[in-house]
């Protein structure tokens, strides 16, 4: 009786074995699919193509190559002397935008001395204003004091 258990388990595990690490009924369904979808529906449509860029590329290797070469030998020393000549140009254009930018800060930094000075004077002028102002405030409240005194003297007097 042990044996046939034995033997039931081993082909039970056999089975489970197959199941889960033998793929080959999955694959065989796979690669019979795949040939079939070349084979059957694409047909030769897919070696057509091939062989159609094959031709293109020679033909393009065979005539345009060349073209190509004598274009860029003619074309290729024309477009380097015109970059040639805008760099000069843009490097021109940055000389004058330096200098023109070196004067314009002169500029500004000169006015900007002017206005100092300017405002230098004005606060002087003010101060000068208000020293007279003050001076001729005490002159008048120096005059009023006498004034007064000298009334307070008479009045004193007068009694």
């Amino acid at each position: 009786m042990t044996i046939i258990i034995m033997t039931e388990l081993s082909r039970e595990i056999g089975e489970v074995w197959s199941r889960l690490f033998d793929h080959r009924p999955f694959l065989n369904g796979e690669i019979k699919f795949m040939l079939k979808e070349f084979e059957e529906k694409r047909g030769d449509r897919e070696v057509e193509n091939l062989f159609a860029i094959l031709e293109k590329l020679t033909d393009i290797k065979d005539s345009q190559a060349e073209k190509i070469i004598k274009a860029g030998e003619t074309g290729l020393p024309v477009l380097k002397e015109k970059l040639q000549q805008a760099l000069l140009l843009s490097e021109e254009v940055e000389k004058n935008y330096l200098e023109s930018h070196k004067a314009y800060e002169q500029r500004r930094l000169e006015l900007r001395e002017k206005r100092q000075n300017e405002w230098d004077q004005f606060i002087d002028d003010m101060n000068f204003k208000c020293q007279r102002v003050d001076n001729t405030f005490e002159e008048k409240e120096e005059e009023l004091r006498d004034l007064y005194a000298d009334l307070n003297h008479k009045l004193n007097i007068a009694k």
